[in-house]
């Protein structure tokens, strides 16, 4: 299978004078998944945000395999973005959520999941939010994007649709390369495959779970 290769680079970002992004450098490739871990305020969001042009930055580059993608229109079908809000209306049905978001080829195994077929005849309204964060989630990661990018893709799941989440993270990481973020910053560091920290305003690459404590991140019996 072809990789590919996602580089952000040269990203900075001021809001009222306050550096919060400085030269920011990040890759991602097809197979990672990269977790991105910083303290509440440090970034994070807003790096992902201007990766896919949500946020403007002067000077930003993106790459994809070497090729500048720096408009936000050229990313459409390159990179899929789960934000920390609803992203589906909430006058949808979910049958119409998923016809609607999903290759027709790719319904049928799309739904053979316990949490969607429990909820396939309801409105988007009616979900619980454990029920449509999930749905958003598997929208998201079923996109046939090359890269995907997830923002708080754990708040409001129970432990075991959070377990399913991470299983659907694996399965699609085979085929693309994931950066994720989450204050359930367990769950991020027991999935990703390489770890990133942003502290302020700059890119650590993590190597080992000691270094979090040594950047200040994490307590030493956060650890165990």
């Amino acid at each position: 299978m072809k990789k590919y290769i996602l580089e952000v680079d040269g990203i900075q970002k001021k809001i009222a004078e306050r550096v919060i992004l400085s030269d920011i450098y990040l890759k991602c490739e097809t197979s990672e998944i990269v977790g991105l871990l910083g303290r509440n305020g440090s970034g994070k969001s807003t790096l992902l945000k201007i990766i896919v042009g949500l946020v403007q930055a002067p000077n930003k580059c993106i790459r994809i395999d070497g090729i500048s993608k720096n408009k936000a229109i050229y990313l459409f079908n390159e990179i899929s973005y789960l934000h920390q809000d609803q992203f589906i209306p909430n006058y949808l049905s979910v049958e119409k959520a998923i016809s609607l978001s999903i290759d027709a080829k790719e319904i049928e195994s799309f739904c053979e999941d316990v949490f969607i077929t429990s909820v396939l005849k309801k409105k988007v309204k009616d979900l619980s939010g454990g029920e449509l964060r999930y749905l958003e989630i598997k929208i998201v990661l079923y996109n046939s994007s090359k890269f995907v990018l997830l923002d708080e893709p754990y708040n409001g799941l129970s432990p075991i649709m959070i377990d399913v989440v991470n299983e659907l993270i694996k399965a699609n990481s085979k085929k693309k390369g994931i950066i994720i973020t989450d204050h359930n910053y367990q769950n991020v560091i027991k999935i990703s495959t390489r770890l990133v920290l942003v502290k302020n305003g700059k890119v650590h690459n993590i190597d080992k779970k000691e270094d979090l404590v040594e950047c200040g991140y994490l307590s030493a019996i956060a650890l165990f």
